[in-house]
């Protein structure tokens, strides 16, 4: 299991048979669900102006129904060549 090295993740009870292997600290770009996030805000969120929370729940559920009608895309923006943690 891959995760930051936020504190609430910290003390988690892990089963004996699951190894966790932490993100190395500020390093956004090597989590899937941040980079997903950042697309969600690039084009789809931003430059907008919301009234009231509704609204940003409204936004936040329509840009991921667009994301996730585009095929392929997560699994594309959750992928880094680059990025090898071993």
């Amino acid at each position: 299991m891959v995760m930051d090295k936020a504190p609430w993740h910290r003390f988690l009870n892990v089963p004996k048979n699951i190894t966790i292997v932490h993100l190395p600290s500020y390093s956004p770009e090597l989590n899937p669900h941040e980079n997903i996030w950042e697309y969600m805000k690039n084009n789809f969120l931003s430059n907008r102006v919301f009234n009231t929370v509704d609204d940003i729940l409204e936004a936040c559920c329509e840009a991921w129904n667009k994301l996730t009608a585009e095929k392929g895309r997560i699994t594309s923006i959750g992928t880094r060549t680059w990025a090898n943690i071993t």
